[in-house]
């Protein structure tokens, strides 16, 4: 009985010691999501919700690079991965991709918010 709850304990702990290292792959700042650079976050009219892919690619993904997600992240929450095109995983919020802007050149920049009435800073 002893063996089995030092094994149950260490279990539990090894399992809190790993859900204490996940951390949210944004943040937010002045009401907007930012990257952990401190980049301003935005999504795409185009992307359709939920489908795990973006349609952003190509020149369009040189203007607005993903959110990148290493193979080791995991969806949590309202976070989740999409898989694009070229196999790269990217991040999503509710369901939606997130794309840095190359036109904002510091943390709080915005200008990519209603490029083309269809870019817009993703909010929480």
């Amino acid at each position: 009985m002893r063996t089995t709850l030092v094994s149950v304990i260490s279990g539990l702990t090894l399992l809190s010691a790993c859900a204490a290292t996940v951390a949210s792959p944004v943040g937010q700042r002045d009401g907007v999501l930012t990257a952990a650079s401190g980049m301003t976050l935005y999504v795409f009219d185009k992307d359709t919700a939920d489908s795990g892919k973006s349609v952003c690619n190509g020149d369009c993904a040189v203007k607005w690079p993903p959110l990148a997600a290493a193979a080791g992240d995991m969806a949590q929450g309202d976070y989740g991965i999409a898989v694009r095109d070229d196999g790269s995983r990217q991040w999503t919020y509710k369901g939606k991709p997130l794309y840095l802007w190359f036109k904002d050149k510091q943390p709080g920049d915005k200008t990519g918010d209603g490029v083309n009435n269809v870019w817009h800073a993703a909010r929480p």
